[in-house]
């Protein structure tokens, strides 16, 4: 059984940094990508960044590009977003989620219905 834990979520002023962490668990669990999404109440949930284990490529929302970076340890089966400038409107639940399928074109990559696996989110607030 597959499993995503995040952590490292908490409360933060603006343009303070967190790192966020994702442990995926399972004996023969191979990600092709993984991704963080985010969503505020009322929302639907937005794609954030994505990683893609087989040709190292990544991907970003345009609303955190430069500031946020997505990183993965295959060996530990980590992934991590390190989130700097922080701005109030980045408070939201963020997901990881994960998918062991490969997709020819970059751009399903960032879509929410391409990952299987989903964490149970953690909560980032930023303070103004």
């Amino acid at each position: 059984q597959v499993q995503l834990i995040e952590s490292g979520g908490g409360l933060v002023q603006a343009v303070g940094s967190l790192r966020l962490s994702c442990a995926a668990s399972g004996r023969t669990f191979t990600p092709e990508a993984m991704a963080w999404f985010r969503e505020v109440p009322g929302k639907e949930r937005e794609f954030i960044a994505t990683i893609v284990n087989w040709n190292g490529i990544t991907a970003y929302a345009d609303s955190v590009k430069g500031r946020f970076t997505i990183s993965i340890d295959n060996a530990k089966k980590l992934v991590f977003l390190q989130m700097n400038n922080l701005r109030p409107e980045d408070t939201a639940t963020y997901y990881c989620a994960a998918d062991q399928r490969r997709f020819a074109e970059r751009s399903a990559y960032r879509l929410r219905i391409n990952y299987e696996y989903w964490g149970q989110g953690t909560q980032v607030t930023v303070s103004s």
